[in-house]
């Protein structure tokens, strides 16, 4: 008999809950076909069977929260196994053997996770032994309650005055019964708690302000359908709007580096690269897959590796791997209509430019009225890190490259 195992949920990640059984126990299966699909809190995860045989025993129904090497199931190899293999009716309860669900995840246990359970950030330590405190004196904001650096630094901070307990979550309203036979309650995936998570922990951290512009793209469409023809033929791959936008964002990042910075703890982090952060729409939620060192990439390669990233990331391909390390995103709601929006922070990142619908309007060109093919820009940035100043600078500059994309071609 041999185990399937949680494979590699890559780096940061200790857990994940069984989403859906492609088998069910005596089901007769192939080496590398997929029994299983895990929801980690940034991507999914196909579980194949190691080997060709009989599905014997689930271990980890659906709704189980795993940690990483756990077992889920037991197959039988070889046809032998196809024969005394009796249909085994998937356990409800979580077995003793998975020890990893957490309090208030689906299919957890009565056990609850106490203090002592949870290791802290190294770091942490390091900051709480340097500012005398102790861990019962921090309110840690990390997975399971862990104590991160940054809540030290909270912590250290606001010692003299006594922390407010977190408001209690507020109930739903009563609902009438006519009205509740016409419900559906889904539990919430993993990816869409953690996307609410996020977005939440950005508002209530960051002081986050958004300044907003307009680009007349009429330079761009020019240009664009000048050469669209030659470029696919010559690269592969058709030119987007998308790869301005990065060429651009490159560009300004460079001249105003603190919206490419990040804090930690009572440090700001100057970074000298880009990695850049395009959002997808999936079915699952937003993902953001990042293009690493876009700014020594041509048009070319970063509309390649923007369509690579795209299809993977509907497809529920990405890896752990593809989605971190990004200082800068770039949004892109004009694919859904949008005619203005403010972008919410991904962070720790101190800047997301939002992108919007090109539309006809009105505009003053040289003391006439014309009609050009307008965008609305929203930057969104942490005020903490970048003045008003740097914030309108930085949009500015996109400004004016995407209506002269001859500035990017000579680096001005």
């Amino acid at each position: 008999m041999t185990d399937v195992m949680v494979p590699s949920l890559g780096e940061s990640v200790s857990e994940a809950t069984v989403s859906t059984w492609f088998k069910k126990p005596g089901d007769v299966v192939k080496q590398d076909e997929m029994l299983c699909e895990l929801e980690t809190d940034k991507v999914s995860v196909e579980v194949p069977s190691p080997v060709s045989g009989v599905l014997t025993e689930i271990i980890a129904p659906e709704g189980t929260t795993v940690a990483a090497n756990a077992r889920l199931a037991i197959v039988t190899e070889g046809a032998a196994g196809a024969k005394t293999a009796a249909p085994i009716p998937a356990k409800t309860e979580e077995p003793k053997s998975v020890a990893a669900a957490t309090v208030g995840s689906p299919g957890a246990g009565p056990e609850v996770l106490t203090a002592r359970d949870v290791e802290n950030a190294p770091s942490a330590k390091k900051a709480m032994a340097e500012a005398g405190l102790s861990a019962d004196q921090v309110q840690g904001t990390g997975r399971d309650g862990r104590v991160m650096k940054e809540d030290v630094a909270r912590a250290a901070s606001a010692a003299p005055i006594a922390a407010a307990p977190a408001p209690a979550a507020i109930p739903r309203a009563p609902v009438p019964a006519d009205d509740a036979a016409r419900e559906e309650r889904v539990k919430m995936t993993r990816l869409r708690a953690t996307i609410a998570r996020r977005l939440k922990d950005a508002q209530n951290t960051a002081a986050m302000l958004t300044t907003y512009n307009e680009v007349d793209m009429s330079g761009i469409m020019s240009l664009r359908n000048e050469y669209k023809d030659i470029f696919e033929k010559k690269h592969g791959v058709k030119l987007g709007f998308m790869s301005f936008f990065v060429k651009a964002c490159t560009h300004a990042l460079k001249e105003i580096p603190e919206v490419n910075a990040e804090i930690d703890g009572q440090d700001v982090v100057y970074k000298n690269y880009v990695h850049m952060g395009v959002a997808v729409g999936t079915p699952s939620g937003l993902v953001v897959p990042v293009v690493r060192d876009a700014d020594q990439m041509g048009f070319a390669a970063i509309e390649k590796k923007i369509s690579e990233l795209g299809l993977r990331a509907r497809d529920g391909k990405l890896s752990m791997a593809e989605m971190q390390g990004g200082s800068f995103t770039i949004s892109n709601g004009g694919v859904y209509g949008s005619l203005m929006s403010s972008p919410i922070l991904n962070p720790p990142q101190s800047g997301i430019l939002g992108m919007h619908k090109i539309q006809d309007r009105p505009v003053v060109v040289a003391g006439q009225i014309v009609i050009r093919p307008m965008m609305y820009l929203a930057l969104s940035y942490d005020h903490r890190v970048v003045d008003g100043k740097g914030a309108v600078t930085f949009l500015v500059r996109v400004k004016e490259a995407l209506e002269d994309p001859r500035r990017l071609l000579m680096d001005l």
